[in-house]
């Protein structure tokens, strides 16, 4: 079956909020070829199907947080409505009420990514718990290699440069 999406696309439009994998209904809508007003027209019309664990509308400050991050370009691309994010279930369930064949295909897609992400994280895990046990098991003449090893495992940190003219005296 040839991809209608690809999963790379799929996967850099999973956020974290709320401690939570979940997709913004325009993202959704987009790759369903949907307008996203259609979609949240389908989920309103079956909202027994999409309980607080399935779905949640954002708050403004996250709104704005997520403009700030750039994973949406402004405000007004929302068209005046705080956007509602789907949960791994969320995304599951939207299948059955867009009954059609690309949301369907795409769907199986998204679930994939999720899946992916999901072992990534796991794998993550097990390979930090592995190095803990080999640490306690070697000495201190190690613990340079494994410092390394940690800070190599450790999400990239971003250096947030200062916004502002410098002063030429100081």
């Amino acid at each position: 079956m040839s991809s209608l999406v690809p999963v790379e696309r799929i996967e850099s439009k999973i956020l974290l909020i709320r401690g939570q994998k979940v997709m913004l209904d325009r993202d959704l809508a987009h790759l369903y070829g949907v307008k996203p007003i259609r979609l949240r027209e389908q989920v309103k019309r079956n909202k027994r199907r999409f309980p607080e664990d399935f779905m949640f509308q954002l708050t403004k400050e996250e709104a704005d947080f997520l403009v700030s991050q750039n994973a949406i370009p402004s405000k007004q691309s929302l068209g005046g409505f705080l956007p509602y994010v789907f949960t791994e279930q969320g995304v599951a369930m939207l299948s059955s009420v867009l009954n059609s064949e690309r949301a369907i295909s795409v769907n199986i897609q998204i679930m994939r990514a999720f899946t992916k992400l999901r072992r990534l994280l796991a794998s993550n895990e097990d390979l930090r718990r592995k190095i803990e046990a080999m640490e306690n098991k070697y000495d201190a003449q190690f613990k340079v290699v494994f410092d390394v090893i940690r800070s190599l495992m450790a999400p990239p940190t971003k250096e947030q440069k200062k916004i502002g003219f410098r002063d030429r005296e100081n």
